[in-house]
């Protein structure tokens, strides 16, 4: 990790179609983290972020890249005061975050050998020192093994702090609490 852009990389015994499954259906990702996307997957389009009932929607939140079952990329999403509600993010929180500039999320999938595939997260973009970074530092291991667990094995990670509830991406689970203090 540098003070802009994070890399992380995981092994997932699936193929690049899988992987590929569970980044961008909404089956999936509300498995592994709790929310899905309303998007077309085409360059340009814009990508509605679903999570908990809040929708978050901006014309700046669209797809950069898509080439299935090898490459995507899109602008990381908006931090509004109805989607810092139903995450449970205090205000103060929301704020610093908003201030923030737009980053940008890419996955690199690649197959290796006939039996897995590589996937690469690059979130990258951040304000040096910022508070979205360290938060996003924690959370993308958690995302990335608890995807990589829902296809090896038919279950996600549990999500910290909420046994009932299934997915682990949510803010409160990584780093800052969800009223914006250190955890």
């Amino acid at each position: 990790m540098s003070d802009t852009a994070i890399t992380y990389t995981v092994y997932v015994q699936a193929d690049p179609a899988r992987v590929w499954q569970a980044l961008t259906e909404p089956a999936f990702t509300r498995r592994y983290w709790g929310l899905d996307f309303e998007t077309d997957w085409r360059v340009g389009s814009t990508m509605v972020w679903v999570e908990r009932g809040a929708r978050t929607s901006d014309p700046e939140q669209v797809v950069l890249e898509c080439v299935p079952n090898r490459r995507l990329a899109y602008t990381w999403h908006t931090f509004t005061p109805q989607w810092a509600a139903n995450a449970g993010v205090g205000e103060e929180l929301r704020a610093e975050l908003a201030s923030e500039r737009r980053t940008k999320v890419t996955y690199e999938i690649e197959p290796v050998g006939d039996t897995l595939a590589r996937l690469t997260v690059i979130h990258e973009d951040f304000e040096p020192g910022g508070t979205l970074i360290g938060m996003c530092g924690r959370a993308w291991p958690m995302l990335a093994s608890s995807l990589k667990t829902l296809l090896e094995t038919g279950a996600p990670l549990p999500e910290q702090g909420h046994a009932n509830e299934q997915g682990s991406g949510g803010y409160e689970a990584h780093g800052r609490g969800a009223r914006g203090s250190d955890a």
